[in-house]
């Protein structure tokens, strides 16, 4: 293989079998159970990275089933994200995402930086009820349930919701172990098609662990459920501050 080869097929690791394809990423079907609540002030200022601002001491805790998404196959997601504002921009900042696909994990962290870490996360419904479960390595550390399908929701204001932007800390390694790449992104959903949109009662219980530290944001007081459908693609994304340029 000569150099200009090599530069001109070299996007993602490995070079000959990368472990994603190009995007765009279109997610079809995918399904969110999204329970929002309220913690410790304190400890959400710990982890939320200047120069974004959290606009409450809430969070958001997500499962999220992907059967259908190009390239990547059929996966699921959980994690945290803080409602928080760049410049006076809302959006969410995924502080922690867990997932069980080697392909959603490395597209995720090299192309815009989510937090993704392998475990096992699961959602299902169980009779009269929609039912999330995170383990890592066969240890328990959120559980989640939410009536199915409740009461429904206006669909063009959850549509608003899902056009806020999202927030990510893109962290890339040098070889000496010095920061290559630091970075806030900002991305968008694009394509976007809410096909239902339920509210109802839930709970969360988060339990601790060492390497999937979820329970650093207690569950203080659950505030609000959704379980959406959509159809949608990742966007438009943009670098909106360098830490190595300052």
């Amino acid at each position: 293989m000569t150099e200009d080869e090599v530069r001109a097929s070299a996007y993602a690791m490995p070079l000959t079998s990368p472990a994603y394809p190009k995007v765009p990423f279109r997610f079809v079907d995918r399904e969110f159970v999204i329970i929002t609540y309220r913690t410790d002030p304190e400890a959400l200022a710990r982890v939320v990275p200047a120069p974004l601002m959290p606009t409450e001491p809430i969070v958001k805790y997500e499962f999220i089933n992907m059967p259908d998404s190009s390239g990547l196959g059929s996966y699921t997601e959980s994690g945290q994200v803080i409602p928080v504002t760049f410049n006076s921009v809302a959006g969410g900042f995924t502080h922690a995402m867990y997932l069980d696909s080697e392909a959603g994990i490395a597209s995720g962290r090299e192309l815009l930086g989510f937090p993704k870490v392998l475990a096992q996360p699961k959602l299902e419904v169980r009779k009269d009820a929609l039912v999330g479960t995170l383990d890592y390595n066969g240890v328990r550390v959120a559980t989640a349930t939410m009536a199915y399908k409740y009461t429904p929701l206006d669909l063009a204001a959850v549509r608003k919701t899902l056009e806020a932007p999202g927030y990510l800390l893109k962290i890339l390694p040098n070889v000496d172990c010095t920061a290559r790449v630091c970075e806030i992104v900002r991305y968008y959903v694009e394509d976007l098609t809410v096909k239902g949109a339920w509210t109802g009662p839930a709970s969360l219980e988060l339990h601790p662990h060492c390497f999937a530290p979820v329970a650093k944001l207690p569950v203080l007081e659950v505030l609000s459920a959704v379980h959406l459908l959509t159809d949608l693609s990742l966007g438009k994304a943009e670098i909106v501050y360098d830490y190595l340029s300052k």
